[in-house]
């Protein structure tokens, strides 16, 4: 009987945490298309901006070449933008990227680093690990992302690279190629390679009688920043739309082992269940039998 009872509570229990697993991936799935919409929608944006900047500054030559986000700097402290989530219950999300981030760090043993970096679970992770951050961007939550805060994140990145505090920024986030599939990277933020944008039509793109108005060092002035501040927000806003997604599919496997693990209890209860009823007849009969050879 004692066996039974636990069986049932053990479903029940498995049953509640089903139930708390399926939740949680619709709330997952609602967050992502909301968030995914955004970052679709901003891609584009976000391409074509880094593919004019490259051009503009292909044919603008010398004269943007002195810039201070353009210019290469002597090797030293190397900074690390971390974007990870804060809370957990979202599969190999934060450990993707974190990993990716320490394999960069070990090629750069001999570089000191400074971290910048949002999202608890990131943090949580350096300070585990005896590291010191420059920069926790706690507020707001990644979750109530806007230009605004992503503008902010890259005021500090650029604020330290002028500064002389690194000579270079990378950044570690999580690229949303699916609902099923995200995928962690880590890329150069600073300083910019022109000529890097360009990709393939970099060969074909050069010097030319190009008109800047008022001229290409005001106009320079203003685009680069603003293109660094477009590239952060792609950047925060899909790794937001992948930790949604990661955590979509994590809670769905989840509630699929609950459903596998309900059902096999069930089977269990069944089998003993029916194995009382048969032993408590067994010995009825064996009773009824006993009195009869009375």
């Amino acid at each position: 009987m004692a066996a039974l009872q636990d069986l049932r509570r053990r479903i029940r229990s498995i049953g509640n945490i089903e139930q708390i697993t399926r939740a949680m991936e619709m709330v997952a799935i609602t967050k992502l298309r909301r968030f995914q919409e955004r970052a679709l929608a901003a891609r584009p944006y976000t391409e074509d901006l880094l593919h004019m900047l490259g051009r503009l500054a292909a044919v603008a030559g010398p004269a943007v070449r002195t810039h201070p986000l353009f210019v290469e700097r002597p090797a030293g402290a190397v900074g690390i933008l971390l974007v990870t989530s804060d809370r957990g219950l979202c599969g190999p999300y934060n450990a993707n990227v974190i990993g990716k981030m320490e394999e960069f760090v070990l090629e750069r043993k001999g570089s000191p680093a400074r971290f910048f970096v949002v999202g608890r679970k990131g943090y949580a992770h350096l300070a585990r690990s005896g590291r010191e951050v420059a920069r926790y961007f706690a507020e707001p939550p990644l979750e109530k992302l806007d230009f605004a805060a992503a503008r902010r994140v890259a005021k500090t990145l650029v604020d330290a690279l002028v500064a002389g505090e690194v000579s270079e920024v990378h950044a570690f986030t999580t690229q949303f190629v699916s609902m099923v599939t995200t995928r962690a990277r880590g890329e150069r933020l600073l300083p910019i390679d022109p000529m890097a944008l360009l990709g393939e039509e970099k060969a074909s793109v050069g010097e030319g009688d190009t008109i800047f108005e008022p001229d290409a060092g005001s106009i320079f002035a203003g685009l680069v920043p603003r293109t660094v501040e477009t590239e952060v927000y792609q950047l925060l806003l899909e790794s937001l739309t992948s930790e949604y997604a990661s955590r979509r599919v994590s809670m769905k496997n989840a509630t699929e082992a609950a459903e596998d693990m309900r059902g096999e209890l069930g089977r269990r209860y069944n089998r003993a269940r029916q194995e009382k009823i048969t032993k408590e007849l067994l010995e009825i009969a064996a009773g009824a039998e006993a009195l009869r050879a009375a």
